[in-house]
């Protein structure tokens, strides 16, 4: 028996991206030397990042939110609700990912491929999620209506 592709497991394989790409640089400098820093606060060199928790560690604890939910999804545990949770949350991770990058870079702070590697994965997110949602919803239509 073959069942077609179940986009759970997609949300979370962009989920483990997403985690991923926050230990990969998101900002780099080249004043005072030069230095880089990733989404969960490491950083080399001269780029300074404000102390506590913030946008990047939120990012990387709700992909690990995002991969359990779509783990869910992809093995049909709770679809509906697990889908709604997982377009919530890869929602979430997208605005984080627009607010992060607002705060940060700027003239002498650029973007760098871990961040666009965390965008397109949080957007891919979003899209996969969609897909479970409407997966679910004609599902259930489908199994309430006797077809």
């Amino acid at each position: 028996m073959t069942r077609g592709l179940r986009p759970g497991w997609f949300v979370a394989l962009f989920a483990a991206i997403m985690w991923v790409s926050a230990w990969m640089p998101w900002l780099t400098t080249t004043v005072g030397g030069g230095g880089w820093a990733n989404a969960i606060g490491g950083k080399h060199g001269s780029l300074i990042l404000p102390p506590g928790f913030g946008a990047g560690q939120l990012i990387v604890l709700l992909s690990s939110t995002l991969l359990v939910v779509g783990a869910m999804v992809g093995r049909g545990l709770s679809v509906l609700f697990a889908s709604i949770a997982a377009l919530v949350i890869s929602l979430l991770i997208v605005g984080l990912t627009v607010w992060y990058y607002k705060l940060n870079v700027g003239p002498q702070v650029s973007a760098e491929y871990g961040l666009y590697v965390g965008a397109v994965s949080a957007v891919c997110a979003v899209g996969c999620s969609l897909w479970a949602l409407g997966s679910a919803a004609l599902s259930g239509r489908s199994s309430r209506l006797g077809c």
